[in-house]
């Protein structure tokens, strides 16, 4: 794929110039072909993609990706065979140690099949998602996550598995949620070895529950609803569940949804999921308070398509993407979920219809956006879209996100993945559901390039993209079954040229910000811990630091004495706050940072800091 480079020049929100041209992508699918049980080991397991083998074959769709600090990138995707065909192969998973350029077939997380029936069978394999820690484990490596549904017996419960050696090996937790009877769960991790999944519970109305784990997910010992005291309503089977999100700088947890707007609406027949909603942890994840992010004051218009997505940048700023089942918006917070701007559209023509968002944040006001487009419109649900409707994976990336009505560039990151109507009513569907229910975007923290992980149903058959084979030889996807459930596999679209968004157009970077209250005794003491991590961005050398909170001077330890070189990190504590600085719990503070060059000049950024409970944090 190509595309012309646009050039834009701004200020991102925070003072700095930023130079936006539109990205370039190269395609290609992976391996994890199920029915290939004659190989040593089967499931294509340990093939490297693309290659000119014509091994690089799969039945999988619904994707999932993440990229951990060291730049690698992990995908995971669901059998299709499991979820339609009545057939089940697991949960697949692969890894990229250059940047998306190849992937490689990782052990099945869920379980080795058995090898019962023509494409094996596990426990699980339904609505996968991933996750990977922030910080490294005592071995060395960043715990990598998958959960996925279980469904022997469907919905029984939420199984995560848990790989604490960069992927070659998992561990099994078949029970990842205290509340059995689950539905479409979401997991993010914090610190070395936190990792929390949230899902519907059936069994109790529903609710969206929060479960966490500090074991790095052998046990889920900790349980909070999402819906506060004040919005019971939402419990009522009139929501929608989105992701879910850590911040691993202040350790806030996010979790995303569509319902209605007010307990009055219960009994509205004709009242929609109107509002986009986020639910704020503070504290761990022990609680959550409902915030609205957007109210449609028609209240017939729906935000409950699959799905709602959350993603934080590395300032502490959180983004919020939604679709009305036809056009696209964002509104973003600058107070950690408390207030938010927006809506403002992304997809502009030829994506005339944008639906399955998901989004990926760098740097402060940086947000890459992916969803499936085509230029057909109809105010018809696209379940009902004709045959001519074509379907492209859609990239727009924004560098000054955090200022309203910001242009955005736009670029088709693939060819034609399915023609027609496209469902998304999960389960219930009775249209096409070929494309299942979402798929992904990661930016590599090294390069701040982007990776796209998507769902094709199209025959292409070439050495990028080959057919599905079986044992026998005989296809799976064959041109008679191109745009069916048949031809669904899974595809890599790998960013090769634009601009990323981890520009740092700034002599430095404020990487990570934590204000925590750590005396949980109720007694009106408080035991405050302030950390800054700064990193210089810049050419020159940086002499010092001046910080203040709310106002007044505050007075921190750094790590290591001056010049800070640039590429050099360095971190700042405080036990204190300036004398004046009244404390409260979830109050959010501006801190100002000075920094003073080695050539005399000064370069002042300023950013916003949460007082958070630091109890039940855990790391």
């Amino acid at each position: 794929m190509t595309s012309a480079a646009v050039q834009r020049t701004w200020e991102n929100g925070s003072g700095g110039a930023l130079v936006q041209t539109s990205a370039t992508f190269t395609n290609y699918e992976l391996a994890g072909n199920p029915f290939r049980t004659n190989t040593s080991p089967p499931f294509s397991v340990g093939v490297n993609c693309p290659n000119t083998a014509n091994t690089c074959q799969n039945t999988e769709g619904e994707p999932a990706i993440r990229a951990d600090k060291s730049g690698n990138f992990y995908g995971s995707s669901e059998n299709v065979f499991c979820v339609i065909g009545g057939q089940c192969g697991g949960t697949f998973a692969w890894k990229s140690t250059d940047a998306g350029q190849h992937f490689t077939t990782l052990p099945l997380p869920d379980s080795v099949s058995n090898g019962t029936g023509p494409v094996g069978f596990s426990p699980a394999g339904g609505d996968t998602d991933l996750a990977v820690a922030p910080r490294k484990n005592s071995s060395g490596f960043y715990n990598v996550y998958v959960a996925s549904l279980a469904t022997t017996p469907p919905l029984a419960n939420i199984y995560v598995s848990t790989s604490k050696n960069g992927g070659a090996s998992w561990f099994l937790n078949p029970t990842g949620a205290a509340i059995p009877i689950d539905d479409r769960e979401w997991i993010a991790a914090d610190g070395a070895s936190k990792v929390c999944v949230s899902y519907h519970a059936y069994a109790t109305t529903n609710n969206l529950f929060v479960n966490c784990s500090y074991d790095g997910g052998t046990t889920f010992t900790q349980l909070a609803n999402a819906f506060d005291i004040n919005h019971p309503w939402h419990a009522l089977y009139n929501n929608q569940i989105g992701n879910l999100a850590l911040d691993p700088s202040n350790h806030l947890i996010y979790q995303v949804f569509s319902s209605i707007a007010s307990a009055a609406e219960v009994t509205c027949l004709s009242c929609s999921t109107h509002v986009v909603w986020i639910a704020v942890s503070i504290n761990g994840g022990m609680s959550f308070i409902d915030y609205p992010v957007y109210v449609n004051p028609d209240t017939t218009v729906s935000y409950g398509h699959q799905f709602v997505n959350v993603s934080v940048d590395q300032a502490g700023n959180v983004y919020v993407i939604y679709t009305d089942d036809h056009n696209m918006f964002y509104s973003f917070s600058r107070s950690f979920g408390q207030t938010w701007s927006g809506p403002f559209q992304i997809n502009k023509t030829p994506s005339a219809t944008a639906i399955f968002p998901w989004s990926s944040a760098g740097t402060a006001g940086a947000l890459d956006v992916v969803w499936y487009g085509t230029d057909f419109y109809s105010a018809a649900h696209p379940d009902n879209y004709p045959n001519s409707a074509a379907w492209k994976v859609y990239f727009s990336q924004n560098l000054a996100a955090l200022t309203p009505n910001s242009p955005w560039t736009q670029v088709a990151a693939s060819g034609v993945i399915h023609y027609g109507g496209v469902c998304e009513s999960g389960v219930a569907c009775t249209g096409n559901r070929d494309l299942l229910d979402d798929f992904g975007i990661a930016a590599s923290p090294t390069t701040g390039l982007a990776t796209i992980i998507y769902t094709n149903d199209q025959f292409v058959n070439s050495t990028l993209e080959p057919a599905t084979r079986r044992n026998s030889g005989s296809y799976v996807c064959n041109p008679s079954v191109s745009n069916s459930v048949d031809c669904s596999h899974t595809d890599i679209a790998v960013q090769t040229g634009g601009s990323t968004v981890n520009q740092k157009p700034h002599h430095f970077e404020v990487v990570a910000q934590d204000f925590e209250e750590l005396d949980v005794s109720n007694d009106g003491g408080h035991s405050p811990h302030g950390e800054i991590d700064i990193t210089n961005t810049g050419t020159v050398a940086i002499d010092k630091f001046d910080v203040g909170i709310g106002g007044l001077p505050w007075t921190l330890a750094w790590s290591s004495t001056a010049p800070l070189q640039p590429g050099q990190s360095i971190q700042g504590t405080s036990s204190t706050v300036p004398l004046g600085l009244v404390l409260t719990v979830g109050s959010i503070y501006p801190v100002t940072i000075t920094a003073t060059l080695a050539d005399g000049t000064t370069e002042t950024q300023t950013t916003n800091v949460i007082y958070s409970l630091g109890a039940g944090l855990g790391l």
